[in-house]
């Protein structure tokens, strides 16, 4: 087939964009598609034009552009398929505060939170004590993510989160260790857990794509009640949002046994160091083999 690589964008998540789109263009070579590439680096002009000349589109892009669902609204107008979750469900997911409306709605636990449409006054205090966590309300790849231990730390941390963010969410500490968890088609797949290297105290944009930054065991050595409680969360999760094809949930899991969804990613990072295509490696597919499934499911969604 010919297929449009859509990848790059203008969010704070470009260059981790840009590489994950070349494994997958390697991926779709060794596939045997011809691949055109198509970076919306300032704008989304010409889109619909390169779409409307392929028979697929795949979606690289992090944060907004293309997790919000401007990019997938785009390729329905034109019946262009791609893989993954449609225009409402992706605009959903991106923004925490929403989806976490949505998850207790659905009897998923989710942190409590507080959402900042903007800078608040110099005398504002936030409900949770300290310390506690501020980030994007919808960015992603824990870019501008905080951990506040004290009142002093928090205006600068505010102002420099507000500097390139316009909307932000505070959440409370909650105490334990990061676990994920993918979903492809109707399936959840093999929870990873996530252990910080280097005495970090949390899976931060660092850890996440620094060779080494992190720890991640897969499948997680959980309880085999956890496990079962993870994967189930997370399909549920992905279902209550109206997602398709795949996605990947986050989870604080704490020392009381406890589960906290943390948000839910539309377009998983595809980088060597990301964590759906290790999960979808447990269960016997290649990259490659991901992939090739992750294409299969969109032309049935766009059936």
């Amino acid at each position: 087939m010919n297929i449009l690589l859509i990848a790059g964008g203008w969010s704070s998540e470009r260059e981790v964009s840009l590489n994950g789109a070349k494994g997958i263009h390697e991926a779709l070579l060794r596939l045997g598609h011809t691949v055109t590439f198509f970076d919306p680096q300032l704008s989304l002009d010409g889109l619909l034009t390169a779409a409307r000349g392929h028979d697929f589109a795949f979606i690289n892009l992090h944060g907004s552009p293309g997790e919000d669902g401007m990019v997938q609204a785009l390729l329905e107008s034109v019946a262009c398929p791609f893989q993954g979750s449609r225009a409402t469900g992706s605009f959903i997911a991106l923004n925490k505060s929403v989806s976490k409306q949505v998850f207790l709605d659905n009897g998923l636990p989710t942190p409590e939170w507080e959402f900042l449409a903007k800078r608040p006054s110099k005398d504002w205090r936030p409900k949770f004590s300290y310390p506690l966590f501020i980030k994007s309300n919808t960015g992603g790849s824990s870019l501008g993510l905080s951990r506040v231990a004290s009142a002093e730390e928090l205006p600068d941390s505010l102002d420099s989160l507000f500097a390139t963010e316009n909307q932000v969410i505070v959440e409370p500490l909650i105490e334990g260790v990061e676990v994920t968890c993918g979903v492809l088609g109707d399936s959840a797949l093999p929870p990873v857990l996530i252990e910080p290297a280097d005495g970090s105290v949390f899976f931060d944009y660092e850890a996440k794509y620094r060779p080494g930054g992190a720890r991640e065991i897969c499948p997680a050595p959980l309880p085999d009640t956890i496990t079962a409680q993870v994967k189930h969360f997370a399909l549920k999760a992905h279902k209550v949002l109206g997602l398709c094809g795949y996605s990947r949930a986050d989870f604080i899991y704490s020392p009381d046994g406890s589960l906290h969804l943390l948000e839910v990613n539309t377009l998983p990072g595809m980088t060597s160091t990301s964590l759906l295509p290790q999960e979808a490696a447990a269960i016997g597919l290649s990259f490659d083999d991901l992939i090739a499934r992750l294409i299969e499911l969109g032309f049935d969604e766009s059936k």
